[in-house]
């Protein structure tokens, strides 16, 4: 029997390469229950912690790991794996969230970092993770998420990586490293150590770094952990999606991605966007030219007055119900230029306003709306558990590679069977909000 797989999300958008499964927006020891007990052998607790503060974040875990142990004690279940799923560009609260999970549940013998997630061009080499740009692989510390004005980094060589996260604590010599011929093999640069005896020797919570190219490669390292782990090993994840996809090991979904349109309710939907990094502008400024598309611009510097979010609501909504009484699409966009801030705390905060303004929005939207795209990470945790007040949410694939479906439950008070669209902020080449809205409004 496989073990239960229990993803700590991030950010909702790590269930973008697995379907057909539960995501939780709470994590009381009932609603875990739920997951724990669903028939799919994977599920997502969607923390949201990449949000928030460090301390906060630190928090947030620890509440999930003691209510997890609790409803895991109660449901007598043995076999399980957590993985810590965070950015596939290396940002997040590492090694701030693996270390707590370490402490609360107890007894790893090693925590795995492997951000490699091949439908969004980033894969690790040499034990180098690269984000690949127009084909050219690019080492990932020399490109804007490595700037991050929360989680920024200088090295795209993972145990450099680990060693600079943690302050020196994990020296870099020290990591154990999964290298592509290791993988493809089976056997260390020796020729006489197998992997799977490997896995078997780590012990204390040892910090590994695995490669992978293509998806062929997690598959292999997959069944190896899990044959580690039905030894009794004990295991953490600190990975991107595509580790998800090779330990689950599921069927095609039941709908292909092109024929989605099928999930959407009568009528046209609205777009929710607020994610900045390049490569959403991109893809923005193409679905804008689209026909039936209108864009709706929120100049969120407004926001550092505090007495502008309420008029900028009542614009805003004034501005959608126009654009949906034409049947056609609003796309409600932040503004894109960068803020600067005096500090972290300062532009943590800023991103909750803007969140909060966005949610205002979402719940202010026609009722009668055929689908919901969010784009962006942190916007679309916060339109399922604030937005929509969901405490799940049923995933029911991929509509475009890394851009998952969820949909809401036939209960839901303002927006019943709602299909909505997760979008992350760096995945996806410039077309692919195009492509999405082409196919949910079923267009070939």
């Amino acid at each position: 029997m496989k073990p239960k797989i229990i993803v700590l999300d991030d950010d909702p958008t790590g269930s973008q390469t697995v379907h057909s499964c539960l995501l939780l927006t709470v994590w009381d020891i009932d609603t875990l229950r739920l997951g724990l007990t669903d028939e799919s052998p994977i599920f997502f607790i969607l923390t949201n912690t990449r949000s928030l503060p460090p301390e906060q974040a630190a928090q947030v875990t620890r509440e999930v790991c003691q209510n997890l142990k609790s409803a895991i004690a109660s449901l007598n279940i043995q076999d399980y794996l957590i993985v810590s799923r965070s950015d596939s560009t290396l940002r997040g609260h590492y090694p701030i969230e693996t270390d707590v999970i370490a402490e609360e549940l107890g007894g790893v013998d090693a925590h795995f970092l492997v951000p490699a997630f091949f439908e969004g061009g980033r894969i690790t080499l040499d034990s180098v993770h690269y984000l690949i740009v127009d084909n050219v692989p690019i080492p990932v510390h020399e490109t804007e998420f490595a700037r991050d004005s929360v989680f920024s980094y200088s090295y795209s060589y993972l145990p450099d990586y680990v060693a600079e996260k943690t302050q020196g604590r994990i020296i870099a010599n020290t990591v154990e490293r999964f290298l592509l011929a290791d993988i493809r093999t089976g056997f260390d640069i020796t020729g006489k150590i197998s992997t799977l005896d490997r896995l078997l020797k780590l012990t204390d919570n040892k910090c590994v770094v695995v490669d992978g190219e293509v998806q062929g490669d997690l598959n292999i390292f997959a069944k190896e952990v899990l044959a580690a782990a039905s030894c009794g090993k004990r295991f953490l994840f600190r990975s991107a999606a595509s580790i998800l996809t090779a330990l689950a090991d599921l069927p095609p979904q039941s709908v292909p991605a092109e024929e989605m349109s099928q999930y959407v309710r009568k009528g046209t939907g609205a777009f929710i966007v607020g994610s900045h990094v390049k490569k959403t502008t991109e893809q923005l400024e193409a679905l804008l030219k689209e026909t039936g598309i209108v864009g709706i611009e929120i100049d969120v510097a407004q926001l550092l007055d505090n007495s502008a979010a309420q008029s900028l609501l009542t614009q805003t909504l004034k501005q959608i119900q126009t654009v949906h009484a034409e049947n056609k699409t609003p796309v409600v966009y932040t503004s894109r230029q960068e803020l600067a801030f005096a500090d972290v705390q300062a532009r943590l905060q800023f991103g909750a306003d803007v969140s909060a303004l966005l949610m205002d929005i979402v719940r202010g939207l026609p009722r009668d709306i055929g689908f919901l795209v969010s784009k962006g990470g942190i916007t679309s945790n916060d339109v399922l558990s604030t937005g929509l007040a969901l405490t799940s949410a049923r995933l029911l694939g991929q509509i475009l590679a890394g851009c998952s479906m969820v949909v809401t439950p036939d209960n839901h008070p303002q927006f019943p069977n709602l299909p909505i669209v997760l979008f992350p902020g760096n995945v996806g080449d410039t077309d692919a909000l195009v492509t999405i809205y082409h196919r949910l409004m079923g267009k070939k």
